[in-house]
């Protein structure tokens, strides 16, 4: 971490320089950035490491799977608000008491899933974890941008994006071997554990980014009013769309890729997880070449061409699937292009996003986290409302996500070449 110098951001105020002075000896950086990733992966952990036990929790509820489905919508819900909330909290009263009361908070909802007697009250409380989770996901990236100057956002997000890569490739497998031998209520009780791991973590190793010389007037309305500051700042909007078009793409393959392994190539859950696993790696990859590349081209550059590249693959198995046919090998090459690709866009969507918005780090990342979660929740259902026989409605509503996103791409990079305000 070096210091760094004042800016003007891009709402024409004057962004604080990063970091912040600390008293005492402050907390190594691999011990901060393992932290700040553990935070950003909490969240997907809940989504998926309870998947495998849909069926259990019906059957223990005493509803059916559309109704134990409800769970996930009502989390998915609580981050969408709680990234909302918290960012613009951040701002106003600092990162470090949002962080701590989150990853309690999550600790304690995931205990009332635990124990939750009807599926009234699991929902609530899913809504309840979601919301909680929240803070690590929108303030770890705040944080980062309180910490690190512009030369270092790119390699911190290209590392955090490599290691919570892995979160949604062993969610599932963890909480399949725990299914193994326990209910599905000890998989919120080890979710619990990790929000307490996650609570100690912070409070051993996360400094305060944020001191209150730093902090926005205004209080929580202020900050929450700089939301819609941003959002009307072109310069913010075009990389915030990108990632939420982006994030569409993601939802959409997480919804689709089961259906098109299992029942279209029935290949076993097994067999499936490898393919997932062996994705996942590629993502990582990318994020990993993405902190290599941005030392010679820019965020804004290595954007379009994460994005390009990503479209690259449905684009390509819609016309295969169309003239000589989709076979197994070749829709995951496909995908596995695309999602190697993400590990380029997404790191550099972030950092292009939270460079422009370093008036207000936790404002944009709420507005980033809020937008990519909203739209991906939007374009799950439109993969199962299109039927799963074939892998087609997948690969449009990825190549639709992915123009979009794209285009937003194109857009960031023409506005991040005007003058700098001064």
């Amino acid at each position: 971490m070096r210091p760094g110098t004042g800016r003007t951001g891009p709402t024409g105020r004057r962004a604080a320089s990063p970091p912040y002075a600390r008293p005492g000896t402050p907390p190594s950086r691999a011990r901060l950035l393992a932290v700040l990733a553990g935070l950003s992966g909490a969240s997907p952990l809940a989504t998926d490491m309870y998947v495998p036990g849909l069926p259990d929790v019906a059957r223990s509820l005493g509803t059916d799977a559309s109704g134990a489905q409800t769970s996930l919508t009502a989390f998915l819900a609580g981050i969408i608000a709680g990234q909302l909330l918290l960012g613009p909290l951040s701002d106003a009263t600092g990162r470090r008491p949002v962080l701590l009361w989150g990853t309690g908070l999550f600790a304690l909802f995931s205990l009332a899933c635990a124990l939750a007697p009807t599926l009234a009250v699991l929902d609530a409380a899913r809504v309840g974890q979601g919301v909680a989770g929240a803070a690590g996901i929108v303030v770890s990236r705040a944080v980062v941008t309180d910490l690190f100057d512009d030369r270092e956002l790119a390699p911190v997000f290209s590392r955090l994006g490599a290691i919570t890569a892995t979160a949604p490739v062993l969610a599932p497998l963890a909480g399949g071997a725990l299914l193994l031998l326990l209910p599905w209520r000890w998989v919120f009780a080890a979710l619990a554990l990790v929000g307490l791991l996650m609570t100690a973590g912070v409070a051993r190793w996360v400094p305060e980014s944020h001191p209150p010389e730093a902090r926005r007037g205004g209080g929580l309305p202020g900050s929450l009013r700089m939301i819609g500051r941003l959002a009307a700042d072109r310069a913010v909007l075009a990389p915030v769309l990108a990632l939420a078009f982006g994030g569409a793409a993601v939802f959409a393959y997480i919804a689709g890729t089961t259906f098109v392994f299992q029942d279209i190539h029935h290949l076993s859950p097994a067999v499936s997880s490898v393919v997932y696993g062996v994705n996942a790696l590629g993502n990582m990859a990318g994020s990993l070449a993405y902190g290599r590349l941005a030392r010679r081209r820019s965020a804004e550059t290595l954007l379009v061409t994460g994005g390009a590249v990503a479209l690259t693959g449905p684009v390509l198995l819609l016309l295969l699937h169309a003239t000589t046919g989709s076979g197994m090998v070749v829709t995951w090459l496909c995908l596995l292009l695309t999602v190697t690709a993400f590990g380029v866009f997404f790191p550099a969507v972030i950092t292009v996003a939270q460079r422009r918005g370093r008036a207000a780090p936790g404002a944009t990342s709420a507005l980033l986290g809020g937008g990519q979660f909203l739209l991906g929740a939007a374009a799950s259902p439109l993969v199962g409302l299109s039927g799963t026989h074939t892998p087609v409605p997948m690969a449009a509503v990825m190549a639709l996500s992915l123009t979009l996103a794209t285009t937003a791409a194109l857009a960031t990079r023409r506005t991040g070449r005007r003058p700098r305000q001064s």
